[in-house]
């Protein structure tokens, strides 16, 4: 199924409801943005609109922020497997080539899942674009070395690269 595309006219003069469904996906199972975006139209470009989407998550706070953090998914996770994830993120894990790992590979992303789940309490973030199953798996043992203050930081700059993405992908410029 194709993907809905708007004008960023079309969304400054919606409603706020049309305007918070059009954009819920973009931060991952966090309407709440959109909502907070809703109130600033409008905006003069994507990249003014992701800024604002952006900065809203970061004044959001470290609770709120680390439930956007947990809405995420696991790479090539028991959800990826049983087909529970959004539209959005089946499209960025499939494109990244995640679904033709090998079982080693596979098994490598379980392991890594779950080493960082139990270090940092949360799920390993990537804007899997431009990676291949290689540099997603490089970039996982990379990361996990590092410390929670850091990990926090690199996964919500990680969404951020994400919504824009998801932005790009939405809106016609």
């Amino acid at each position: 199924m194709k993907a809905m595309h708007y004008t960023l006219e079309q969304l400054n003069h919606a409603s706020a409801d049309a305007f918070v469904a059009a954009l819920s996906g973009i931060f991952e199972h966090s309407p709440w943005v959109a909502e907070a975006a809703a109130q600033q139209r409008p905006f003069a470009s994507i990249e003014a609109l992701h800024r604002a989407m952006s900065q809203i998550v970061e004044a959001a706070g470290e609770a709120k922020q680390l439930a956007l953090i947990n809405a995420h998914p696991e790479l090539a996770g028991k959800a990826a497997v049983r087909g529970e994830l959004t539209a959005e993120s089946t499209r960025e894990q499939s494109g990244a080539g995640l679904g033709q790992c090998t079982q080693e590979e596979f098994d490598k992303l379980h392991a890594l899942n779950r080493q960082y789940r139990e270090k940092f309490g949360f799920p390993f973030i990537l804007a899997v674009r431009g990676y291949d199953r290689h540099g997603i798996i490089a970039n996982f043992e990379s990361r996990v070395n590092n410390d929670r203050a850091q990990e926090v930081r690199a996964s919500l700059d990680q969404i951020y690269r994400i919504a824009r993405f998801r932005l790009d992908e939405l809106i016609d410029a």
